[in-house]
């Protein structure tokens, strides 16, 4: 197969190409109007000399002096209409001028050029004239070596010029051209690189994945196409961390509850136990199974939304009534733990919504206010309309979360430290799925904590035109 050459090649050798075909027309056309201007000059002069004799032959019919005149440089002729030749002047050499196998025509002034053996080129004007009641011509030739010299004095310039000229215009595409494509093969090296680092190494080797590109232009297109790279390869770093964090911490998680289950049924079936016993293993290999499951739905829940395919119905709903339901599902687990379930919720809330997912919120956070509120304390959740838009709160009396946690709570597995006692069975997903569903929905969680005297999550939806 025929090697292609590169872009750098092709960008310069065009660029080569289009210049000295420009410089090759502008030349010509130069040199075309040049040779046409000085001719035209040439003529003009030799009509301005030929003018006043031919006055002065048409006045006086006798009149012989162009045998006589000697004028250097300045050759005469008088010719009958016929073109035949009648006199000429002394300095005439070799007989009469050959102006050629074409006809003369005594009504009008012609200009010839023709080529004497002994003067060389000459610039010829014939110039009709009225003598003795007929037409004669007076023929002056002039060299035109002048004009001549002036013409191959640009030819040559021109030949030297013009292949400086596109050796200069080579050299400065290539610089050019290779310049400005410089960012399109850095841009290679490090896609090989950052290609190389994602295929055989998992964890990077300790680089980064990708360095940034420098952008010395950013207004023009290369510059953008940089920026978009380095923005595109921060995007895919940041997503690929998260992705090895979120395996980590995923392994890490199920270890916990699968070795549970490994020993207890190793411990079922190592000897003959009573079936109380044998009850009691079972309900905490539910419990545990209970876990994992609950742990898988929401790693799907979060990598549906990771694609962007969470997709949410929007049936109408009264989200008070699933409010309602959802605090009645987790009424028995608060009593539990003597804790007070209040509501204070506004009536015949109209809203268009996925019943299933908002329970599922609603839970979430339901669930974590009851978990970490020490017993004997209260849970109040507040539904209510503030400027047109929906705020759904969830208040405990527990521990509180410090400060410099709270930016990470939404984080997949991150669980502060909490005085109340951490959960045994928490898988670290409940807020971050929570988020997702939120996002989804169009709404947006707030989290307000003071340690010592509780957490506040709120969750604003937005109203019939999209405003939180």
């Amino acid at each position: 197969m025929k090697r292609s050459h590169s872009l750098r090649s092709r960008m310069m050798l065009l660029f080569s190409a289009v210049v000295g075909f420009l410089l090759a027309a502008s030349c010509l056309g130069f040199y075309t109007l040049l040779a046409h201007e000085v001719r035209a000059q040439l003529d003009r002069q030799i009509l301005e000399t030929a003018g006043p004799v031919a006055a002065d032959l048409a006045s006086d019919p006798t009149e012989q002096d162009v045998d006589d005149l000697n004028i250097p440089h300045q050759y005469f002729e008088v010719l009958d209409s016929g073109g035949r030749a009648l006199r000429r002047s002394k300095n005439l050499p070799n007989g009469p001028l050959d102006l050629g196998p074409g006809p003369v025509n005594p009504s009008v002034t012609e200009y010839r050029t023709l080529k004497h053996t002994g003067l060389g080129r000459l610039r010829v004007v014939l110039l009709p004239f009225q003598r003795g009641g007929g037409i004669q011509l007076l023929v002056l030739a002039i060299p035109s070596r002048h004009a001549d010299q002036v013409l191959e004095a640009f030819r040559g310039t021109v030949l030297v010029l013009l292949p400086l000229s596109l050796i200069l215009t080579a050299a400065l595409s290539a610089w050019y051209v290779g310049k400005s494509l410089r960012p399109l093969a850095e841009l290679t090296e490090r896609a090989a690189e950052m290609a190389g680092r994602v295929t055989f190494s998992s964890g990077g080797g300790g680089k980064a994945l990708w360095s940034p590109l420098p952008v010395t232009m950013p207004a023009d297109e290369i510059g953008r196409l940089a920026e978009t790279f380095n923005r595109l390869a921060e995007r895919v770093e940041a997503a690929l961390a998260q992705l090895r964090r979120f395996v980590s911490d995923a392994s890490h998680e199920l270890r916990t509850p699968l070795a549970i289950l490994h020993g207890e049924t190793e411990l079922a079936l190592s000897e003959l136990r009573s079936p109380e016993a044998y009850q009691q293993t079972l309900r905490l290999l539910e419990d545990e199974l209970a876990h994992l499951s609950r742990m898988v739905e929401g790693l799907f829940t979060l990598s549906m939304a990771d694609a962007g395919q969470l997709r949410l119905a929007r049936d109408p709903l009264y989200l008070d009534e699933v409010l309602d339901e959802s605090c009645a599902l987790m009424t028995t687990g608060a009593q539990a733990k003597d804790i007070t379930l209040q509501r204070q919720l506004v009536r015949d809330v109209a809203y268009s919504g996925d019943e299933v997912f908002l329970r599922q919120l609603f839970r979430i956070f339901l669930d974590n206010a009851i978990k970490y509120s020490p017993p004997g304390t209260r849970v109040t959740v507040r539904l209510a309309k503030l400027d047109g838009r929906l705020r759904v709160s969830f208040e405990d009396e527990g521990a509180g979360i410090a400060a410099e946690h709270l930016p990470q709570i939404f984080k997949r597995f991150y669980r502060p430290p909490r005085a109340g006692g951490a959960e045994p069975h928490s898988g670290g997903l409940g807020l971050a799925i929570a988020e997702a569903i939120a996002q989804a929905q169009g709404a947006l969680i707030e989290c307000r904590s003071t340690q010592g005297k509780g957490s506040t999550f709120t969750v604003t939806f937005p109203n019939e035109n999209g405003e939180r």
